[in-house]
């Protein structure tokens, strides 16, 4: 799987483990802009490092930097929503 706006990956380290969230940019030097949108996942719009997180296989049709609301719309068009909702299981370093 490649690293590309759309995809959804899981926080596997710190205080948001277990989250969910789709990458809406890359931003170089191994990071990735993330976001859940918080509304749905709980994990906030924030740049992370790409050791830490899992790639999943699905991948939403976003633009790069898109809204919250514009992530959230294209997860409800491909039913992702309830699938976002549920934390992932991860052991905490």
């Amino acid at each position: 799987m490649a690293v590309e706006i759309g995809r959804l990956v899981v926080k596997i380290a710190g205080r948001d483990a277990g989250l969910k969230g789709v990458i809406i940019n890359i931003l170089g030097g191994h990071r990735v802009l993330v976001t859940g949108p918080k509304t749905l996942t709980g994990l906030r719009r924030k740049p992370v490092n790409l050791r830490h997180l899992i790639l999943l296989p699905h991948k939403v049709n976003i633009e790069r930097e898109s809204s919250d609301e514009e992530v959230l719309e294209a997860l409800e068009r491909q039913d992702l929503v309830e699938y976002m909702r549920r934390r992932a299981e991860v052991r905490r370093w």
